[in-house]
């Protein structure tokens, strides 16, 4: 565990998909074709608090979603990239664009999409229902399942890491 605190400690931004991760990966399509994604509040709570904490966040998701884009304005997350079925060039133009080496990058993926950009990463992340394959890849995983606690998960781990976990706490409890 030590080396994945130290790990942790590097991070200045988390990529996260959306689908398994974000959510639980069930895909709500109506009558209509219109699309609904359910998100958990806590997950989207912990996103704040580590944005406050001095750490970016960035999606990049192989989906087109409007739910998706309300929910990542309304969290304040500005790196929004969705309909990219190749994750890895969006990844490398973003590391780029925010002066990132990759060991300050932490990617959460569900998925065997995922594999590519996580192989890269300083900091690769599974959700607790991940396929095995990208378990078996992820240098770390979450104790709860996508869309139910997994992004909370990650974001807890990289505040202790950095110290700034207690910080937050604060806001809400007087002593801890």
């Amino acid at each position: 565990m030590r080396d994945i605190l130290e790990k942790a400690r590097q991070i200045r931004l988390v990529v996260f998909d959306v689908d398994g991760v974000l959510t639980d990966g069930g895909l709500h399509i109506d009558d209509n074709g219109a699309e609904h994604k359910v998100f958990y509040s806590r997950d989207g709570h912990g996103m704040k608090m580590l944005q406050d904490s001095g750490v970016k966040i960035a999606i990049i998701t192989g989906r087109m979603s409007e739910a998706v884009t309300h929910r990542m304005t309304s969290l304040g997350i500005e790196h929004v990239y969705q309909g990219r079925q190749e994750k890895l060039p969006v990844f490398d133009e973003l590391a780029r664009q925010l002066e990132l080496q990759p060991d300050q990058i932490a990617y959460v993926g569900d998925d065997v999409v995922d594999l590519p950009v996580m192989q890269r990463v300083g900091l690769a992340i599974a959700v607790q229902d991940a396929h095995e394959w990208v378990k078996k890849h992820a240098h770390w995983q979450t104790q709860h399942k996508g869309g139910r606690g997994a992004a909370r998960d990650v974001c807890e781990l990289i505040m202790e890491a950095q110290g700034t976990f207690a910080n937050q706490m604060s806001r809400y409890i007087d002593q801890l």
